[in-house]
């Protein structure tokens, strides 16, 4: 009896052992993201790490804190460590050329993360979501929010923030955007009271929160004394908290300041509170975990000498090539559907919202 348990104990060891053995069988795969400092990278990562793990890949997922050399050294020591494929989302999609020449060389592929790198013919793809209407959802959910909380004002006083110059996505986003806003601006509907337009003007280094808020108090102090803002674009979530930060710090969303439509992105949790409490007017979702299967059918494709599925031919042109691109679909997300869209499909439960 003692001996049979032994040799099951022994085969339990055995079988234990083997496990990872199998799980290396298809090579290592790079992962690099930018930051910990939003949720979603953290998610990302995360999703990617399970998803490829799941297929039978090792991964080194790696984290460079949004600080250029960072990456460079982090993308170099995947390469040394012999890569198959590299994922990469970028601080700067400028700064990688370099480096995925490097990578080009040893014959490893490289994924473009939903950030596009630019300036580079290394690039075999690109996994994302469609961009240019995430910032139309946007602009969509500030104008829905102006009718219902202000619908006898008129014209509307927005200001508009933008994301990070660096970041190609931040592009499409104000794109995405002002094509519904600019034509309202043009017709005397939506008055941009700062004057600020344009992503020269209103882009936010690093997607920094602490950069909009303080951009936000200026804008504010400077021309709105005796007027009333009543909406602001913004696209992404850390800036949304740093906006109504400087917002309610001068009184909006309490007595009769109504609070003005701030939107957002990514459905980061604090977001989705605010969004609850009443604060924030709406997000848009990037469900990650669809993101992270789209890149794995990606790296499966590509080492097995396949053509990835593909929906996208014209769009991200990184100045060197066109890179083919799988875009996904975004969702707005507000008060009104927010359990629908995040709590029923188990992305987040009730108890984080909480």
């Amino acid at each position: 009896m003692k001996v049979m348990k032994l040799a099951a104990a022994l085969g339990i060891g055995l079988s234990l052992l083997a496990a990872p053995t199998l799980a290396q069988d298809k090579g290592l795969v790079g992962i690099a993201m930018p930051t910990k400092s939003s949720a979603r990278w953290i998610d990302d990562g995360n999703n990617m790490v399970k998803e490829l793990q799941a297929a039978g890949y090792q991964t080194d997922l790696q984290y460079a804190e949004d600080d250029i050399p960072t990456q460079l050294s982090q993308v170099e020591n995947m390469i040394t460590k012999g890569a198959k494929v590299l994922v990469v989302a970028s601080i700067d999609g400028t700064t990688l050329s370099n480096a995925l020449a490097n990578a080009q060389a040893a014959d490893i592929k490289v994924i473009a993360y939903d950030r596009l790198i630019r300036d580079s013919d290394a690039v075999s793809y690109y996994a994302t979501f469609d961009n240019f209407k995430v910032g139309v959802l946007q602009a969509e959910s500030l104008v829905k929010g102006l009718k219902e909380r202000f619908p006898d004002q008129k014209p509307w006083n927005v200001e508009l923030f933008g994301g990070s110059p660096d970041d190609n996505n931040a592009f499409f986003f104000y794109d995405g955007a002002m094509s519904v806003l600019q034509p309202m601006i043009d017709a005397g509907e939506i008055a941009v009271v700062s004057g600020q337009m344009g992503m020269d003007q209103v882009g936010t280094l690093r997607w920094d929160p602490a950069t909009a808020q303080a951009r936000m108090d200026n804008i504010l102090s400077a021309n709105y004394g005796d007027k009333q803002i009543h909406g602001v674009l913004s696209p992404y979530d850390g800036l949304s908290i740093g906006i109504l930060s400087s917002l309610k710090g001068v009184g909006y969303g309490s007595g009769d300041m109504k609070m003005p439509v701030v939107t957002g992105q990514d459905a980061e949790i604090p977001s989705v509170k605010s969004m609850i409490a009443g604060e924030q007017y709406s997000s848009v979702f990037k469900d990650t975990r669809e993101l992270a299967k789209v890149t794995v059918g990606m790296v499966d494709a590509v080492l097995e000498g396949k053509e990835p599925q593909i929906n996208d031919t014209e769009t991200y042109d990184n100045g060197v090539k066109v890179v083919p691109s799988y875009l996904l679909e975004p969702v707005e997300v507000n008060a009104r559907n927010y359990k629908q869209v995040l709590v029923d499909s188990g992305y987040y439960s009730e108890d984080q919202l909480q």
